[in-house]
């Protein structure tokens, strides 16, 4: 009887599988733009569980759901090179701004990353939260229920928002200024051998629990106070587990040409490949310098070593009024920079300084006018009827000139104040899409047109950024082929990075699929009224979960941490 009964169930077994669909999902009849850059075609994707389990003509076979993606456009995930989305996931995990363009991997870290973390650094960053949230009750709710940070390392960080859950992957650099500040804090100094060891450590750390590698912004303090030996030092910690250098150049204006020297300088020397985050030649008298910047790049890639970068795709760039002022009246961070402010003799060489051409710092401010100088992120509700005039404008107001208004507003918001800077030339933006050795970014959150997010303004890149280069680049422009503008926003990205198993349209790679309609994607977010979301997206996979269908959000959250090549198996 026994084996009577197990053969049964070997017989039910069999008729049950000759039964059972092909694949979970089954995406038919889409032009397939596999990530390589070579010619499209018609085909199918099948999916089963998070992984592709086959492309091609797939005609014949079944899945429990089938997408109609005739006429439609399917793609690998695309990845954001440079996301700011670290918090706005917190706050928001469905990352929609970015997954309506089609974006499935945020990558963080310019600069400054989620962790390490000590106590100081925990409370800043806490304070910080609570002032963009509006309340403590606020933070705390977008926290768990608890108002304290819940994590200390950078790996703690990236699980944490996982297991929050999150609709795009997530991945990070270590930010170089975060190790500084955690030994050194806001500092206007080398570390002693001793604070550069433990610096180092940090960094090791941070590359088994799954850094991509070591990332800088010199622009700003308290970034800007490390030299060259510091960074190669650091960098060198990350390629013993096979990290790379990318970097927000100590200059993108007047001295742009000495920073990248210093970029190829730090490849060299730590042995790494390296990026430039967000390629640019800010202010008109600098913008036949990206020529010059083309052509060392490809001199030294034809000499072996592999330098690339990213971009977005607009001629303004976004931070705050820190970026207007000197580092050396920002050390010592936020509060010791606003009472310097105060002071009479220092707000006069501040604002000299302001004015004077120079090459010793990056004055975004001088490069774009205080006309081309917009204000859009206030904490202060007070001073939020300012958000989308410029800073001549605010100045006229108020009648005082810009440079003290500037002042005025970083001390009165309790923040450096985010600004738009108009730097670019359209000419130079058309030129860096189309050099194959750049991939892109968004520079900025994931956010939806909803609070706390719509209670400031912001840059549009935030919500159009790849739906820009696919609509306006590509289709209107025709500046490069839609083959070539998914290999950007796909494979290279990840191959540049180190991943495996991402961006690419191939069997056992993650199902990172999006489906949209390369006739009518577009972005619609202005300077002026930049919360609305790009449309043309149809379908979005994450992990092979459908995230957006029918270009709604369907509320999955099935993104997952992805580790860089030194990951020791830390984490979840």
């Amino acid at each position: 009887m026994k084996l009577r009964w197990i053969w049964s169930l070997t017989i039910l077994a069999l008729v049950a599988c000759e039964g059972s669909p092909d694949y979970d999902v089954l995406i038919r009849g889409g032009t397939v733009y596999d990530g390589s850059g070579g010619p499209s075609f018609i085909g199918d994707v099948g999916i089963v569980g998070e992984a592709i389990e086959a492309v091609g003509d797939l005609s014949g076979t079944t899945a429990t759901t089938v997408v109609d993606a005739g006429g439609l456009a399917v793609a690998p995930g695309f990845i954001n090179m440079l996301s700011w989305a670290t918090e706005s996931l917190i706050i928001d995990g469905r990352s929609q701004g970015d997954i309506r363009q089609g974006v499935t991997l945020e990558v963080f870290g310019e600069g400054n990353s989620m962790g390490p973390m000590n106590d100081a650094m925990k409370q800043e960053w806490l304070d910080d939260f609570v002032a963009y949230m509006g309340s403590e009750a606020a933070a705390s709710e977008a926290l768990g229920g608890e108002l304290e940070v819940p994590w200390t390392t950078l790996g703690e960080y990236l699980d944490y928002l996982v297991d929050e859950g999150t609709a795009t992957n997530v991945a990070s650099f270590m930010g170089a200024a975060t190790p500084r500040v955690h030994e050194l804090g806001y500092e206007d100094r080398a570390p002693t051998a001793e604070e550069l060891d433990r610096m180092e450590e940090l960094v090791r750390q941070a590359m088994q629990e799954g850094a991509l590698g070591i990332a800088s912004s010199l622009i700003y303090a308290p970034g800007f106070y490390a030299d060259t030996d510091e960074l190669i030092a650091l960098t060198r910690a990350a390629a013993e587990y096979g990290g790379m250098y990318i970097s927000h150049m100590r200059s993108e204006g007047n001295g742009l040409l000495g920073a990248l020297e210093e970029l190829i300088t730090i490849a060299r020397e730590a042995g790494v490949p390296a990026e430039i985050y967000h390629l640019k030649a800010g202010g008109m008298d600098n913008w036949p310098k990206i020529d010059q910047v083309i052509a060392r790049v490809e001199e030294v890639r034809a000499e072996g070593l592999r330098i690339t970068a990213d971009m977005y795709t607009y001629t303004a760039g976004s931070t705050g009024l820190d970026a207007a002022m000197p580092p050396w009246v920002q050390e010592g961070g936020y509060d010791d920079w606003a009472e310097r402010l105060r002071d009479p003799e220092i707000r006069t060489a501040v604002a000299l300084e302001m004015v004077t051409p120079t090459d010793e710092w990056e004055n975004l401010m001088r490069a774009a006018g205080p006309d081309g100088t917009l204000l859009v992120g206030f904490m202060n509700p007070d001073l939020r009827v300012y958000a989308g005039k410029t800073l001549a404008e605010v100045a006229e107001e108020r009648g005082t000139n810009p440079q003290e208004t500037a002042m005025d507003l970083v001390i009165e918001d309790g923040s450096r104040v985010q600004v738009v800077y108009f730097l670019m030339s359209e000419e130079n933006v058309m030129k860096q899409i189309a050099l194959p050795w750049v991939s892109f970014d968004s520079d900025a959150g994931s956010m939806a047109p909803e609070p706390p997010f719509s209670n400031f303004s912001t840059h549009p890149r935030a919500y159009g950024n790849f739906a820009r280069l696919l609509g306006k680049y590509v289709r209107e422009e025709q500046v490069i082929p839609l083959e070539e503008a998914v290999r950007k926003l796909t494979s290279l990205p990840a191959g540049n990075i180190g991943i495996e198993r991402r961006g690419s349209l191939e069997p056992g790679f993650f199902a990172d699929v999006v489906i949209f309609d390369p006739e009518t994607i577009s972005d619609h977010a202005t300077y002026e009224d930049p919360h609305q979301y790009a449309t043309g997206m149809v379908h979005v996979f994450v992990n092979g979960a459908q995230v957006l269908a029918d270009g709604e959000h369907t509320g999955a959250l099935p993104g997952q941490v992805v580790r860089g090549p030194g990951w020791t198996g830390g984490g979840t």
